[in-house]
């Protein structure tokens, strides 16, 4: 039986910015949440959780020597610090964002 839960509940994050592309590393709380972000967040679900902010591409890199992915998320600053006219543009709240997500776990 499935049931759904958020990212912040077997991972934690750290993000940056830099120009107009936001960087996430989320990192696994575990071997068995490492499985389960290696299957489950994928650059493309990504990508579709940020579509309302994000405009470019998404790209995934695995780490697994640290357990842990990361995420280039183009296009998700406004045009960046000095060109964006959002309050809070910086990449880092894109990480608390991320750890927001919710997911089907087994």
């Amino acid at each position: 039986m499935s049931r759904r839960i958020r990212l912040i509940e077997i991972a934690h994050a750290r993000a940056g910015d830099k120009s107009d592309a936001a960087d996430i590393g989320l990192f696994a709380r575990g071997e068995e949440a490492w499985r389960i972000l290696q299957r489950v967040v994928t650059a493309e679900r990504v990508m579709e959780y940020f579509r309302p902010v994000a405009t470019g591409p998404v790209e995934r890199y695995e780490v697994p020597h640290i357990q842990a992915l990361k995420f280039v998320i183009h296009g998700a600053l406004g045009g960046g610090a000095p060109r964006s006219i959002r309050s809070d543009n910086l990449g880092k709240t894109f990480g608390a964002a991320l750890l927001r997500m919710e997911i089907e776990v087994e």
